[in-house]
Order: C-alpha cells, then sequence, then structure tokens
C-alpha cells in the first residue's frame, strides 16, 4: 500500500485536478498555448503548495524535536532525530530464490517465503528425539503467582 506524505493535505486535491485538466487539453491538443497553460500550473503548484506546506511540515518536526529536547524526553528525540537522519528509504519487495537470483513477482514472493518456513519449521531428521529427565541439585520454584508478575512488572522503568 503506498501512503502519502505526511503534509499532504485534502484541500490541494482540487490543485492536482487543475494540474491534471491542464495536461489533458495538452494531449488532446499540443499547442504552444497549452503547453504554456500546464507549464504555469505546474510553476504555481510548486511554487505556492508544496514547498509551503513541507517547510511548514518540517518547522513543526523541528519544534517538537526542541520541545522533546527541553522536557528531556530522550525517547522521542532520539526517534525524531534517527527518523530525520534516515530521510526517505524506499520499500524494495525482492526476494532472492535457492539460487541466489532475485524474484520481483509477488507470487513467486509469496511461494518462495513459504517454501523457505516450510523447510525451517519442518526439521525431518531428529525423529529420534527422547525426553530425558532433568536432574538438579537444586529443588524445584514453584511458578510465580499473578500478583508477583504484577508487582514485577510495576517495578520496570518505563517502555521496558
Amino acid at each position: 500500500m503506498k501512503q502519502h506524505k505526511p503534509w499532504f493535505y485534502e484541500e490541494y486535491l482540487g490543485v492536482l485536478y487543475q494540474r491534471k485538466q491542464a495536461k489533458w487539453q495538452w494531449l488532446q491538443d499540443p499547442s504552444q498555448s497549452n503547453v504554456d497553460n500546464i507549464n504555469n500550473v505546474r510553476h504555481e503548484d510548486d511554487r505556492h503548495f508544496w514547498k509551503k506546506k513541507k517547510k511548514e511540515y518540517m518547522k513543526v518536526r523541528i519544534q517538537e524535536l526542541k520541545t522533546n529536547s527541553k522536557i528531556k524526553n530522550i525517547r522521542d528525540l532520539c526517534r525524531g532525530v534517527s527518523d530525520f537522519k534516515k530521510g526517505y528509504q524506499p520499500r524494495t519487495d525482492i526476494v532472492k530464490d535457492e539460487k541466489g537470483d532475485l524474484i520481483a513477482e509477488s507470487h513467486s514472493i509469496l511461494a518462495r517465503w513459504r517454501n523457505h518456513f516450510l523447510q525451517l519449521l519442518n526439521v525431518h531428521g531428529d525423529n529420534d528425539v527422547r525426553q530425558t529427565e532433568i536432574h538438579t541439585t537444586e529443588p524445584l520454584v514453584p511458578e510465580p503467582s499473578a500478583f508477583e508478575v504484577d508487582l514485577a512488572i510495576e517495578k520496570l522503568k518505563s517502555h521496558k
């Protein structure tokens, strides 16, 4: 599923419609006036809407990082900084098959993953596994109660 940019808003659908209409007119009649019209629409679109909204979005993100720094919210600060450092990373849907060749077709990728996990999870060589007794010198400790588990969880630091 393709995700939209976070700075994209519904109000720009009208601008995109104008751009589409200008392109349609140019495709119907590739005259110089239609070429000029489509170039003007594209220029205004880029200059006034996309760059402006992206700058506003970036200012908001930077302000969030500043406030996280001031209130010493290190976890969100580090996540935000790493998001800025990573930048845009396209997602690739390519897998290697058993021979090492690249597969790009979705059905072949699913079949490859199915075969991989079938081989990984269905081990057929160890049928002679016997359960052995474990002898320890320590006494067996009873399982903790639900109350003891809740107490241990409350003692943990946040996000652990």
